[in-house]
């Protein structure tokens, strides 16, 4: 008891030690590792990446992705210094990379490394449906996603950890753990995926109706997402991402707000969708 008891005050403690605050929601996250430890080998794990795989340069596909990634950035840095937030992307190395793959994805790092694959431009269709897949991968790293599920496994690992001496029960500690890493992830770590897919979503549509491409584009691009899986998806429950179907509907009742919200920076209207 006295060990468990250790355990949970450490934990406890570690949880209100570690915490940084997320600029679009103003909520406290975990933050276990810092961005000064995260970003340096972010950033290797990217120049990694680039060097085992033909980047793509000189193209107009790959000056488009350019172009999308700066202008989402540039939105980026005009909502936060309008929230208050002046500066919190100083530390920022934004990069911005089309890579030969048949692949369906695209990825930004934390510290702003981006990644396009080419595959995933067939489903785009137009820059501004790359802009939707953009300010989705954008708001990952601006709310720290990758940051809190990094704190995330380190505390299912030390909740393990715990579990297993708090029991001291070799016989049956094979099952505990395994009830264990069902539990937790079915329970908490999928659901906390999901919330941050939902988050991405709400921001990257504010962050693309800023820079000036239609929000609307954002559900359409999921219908075409759900129209190429052909329903092979696991339940939602069961699954890292919200159900297509759900995801599709929350982008088309987001869209009017980020539409308003980009009112503020004095965007009227769009862009073409830039069909290629």
């Amino acid at each position: 008891m006295k060990s468990k008891n250790i355990i949970i005050t450490l934990v406890v403690t570690a949880l209100f030690l570690s915490c940084a605050t997320n600029p679009f929601t103003g909520k406290q996250t975990m933050a276990f590792v810092s961005n000064d430890q995260l970003f340096p080998t972010s950033f290797q794990q990217y120049n990694q990446v680039l060097a085992e795989n033909k980047v793509i340069k000189g193209t107009a596909q790959s000056e488009m992705i350019k172009r999308v990634g700066q202008r989402i950035a540039i939105a980026a840095e005009r909502y936060l210094n309008a929230n208050g937030y002046e500066g919190y992307l100083k530390d920022y190395k934004w990069e911005y990379n089309l890579i030969e793959s048949e692949t369906v994805n695209a990825w930004c790092m934390p510290g702003g490394k981006i990644a396009f694959y080419t595959g995933i431009l067939p489903v785009a269709e137009s820059e501004t449906g790359v802009a939707a897949i953009m300010g989705h991968e954008v708001a990952h790293a601006l709310a720290n996603h990758g940051q809190q599920r990094m704190s995330a496994g380190l505390l299912q690992q030390a909740g393990a950890i715990g579990l297993n001496v708090a029991l001291q029960d070799s016989e049956n500690i094979a099952l505990y753990n395994q009830a264990y890493g069902i539990g937790t992830t079915v329970g908490g770590v999928l659901p906390f995926s999901r919330a941050h897919e939902t988050e991405a979503d709400k921001i990257g549509v504010y962050l693309m109706a800023i820079a000036g491409y239609n929000p609307d584009e954002a559900a359409e691009l999921w219908k075409r997402m759900e129209a190429m899986s052909n329903g092979q998806a696991p339940p939602e429950m069961l699954s890292t991402h919200p159900a297509n179907e759900s995801r599709i509907q929350n982008l088309s009742a987001l869209a009017p707000q980020a539409k308003a919200e980009a009112r503020k920076f004095g965007v009227n209207s769009f862009r073409p969708l830039g069909k290629y």
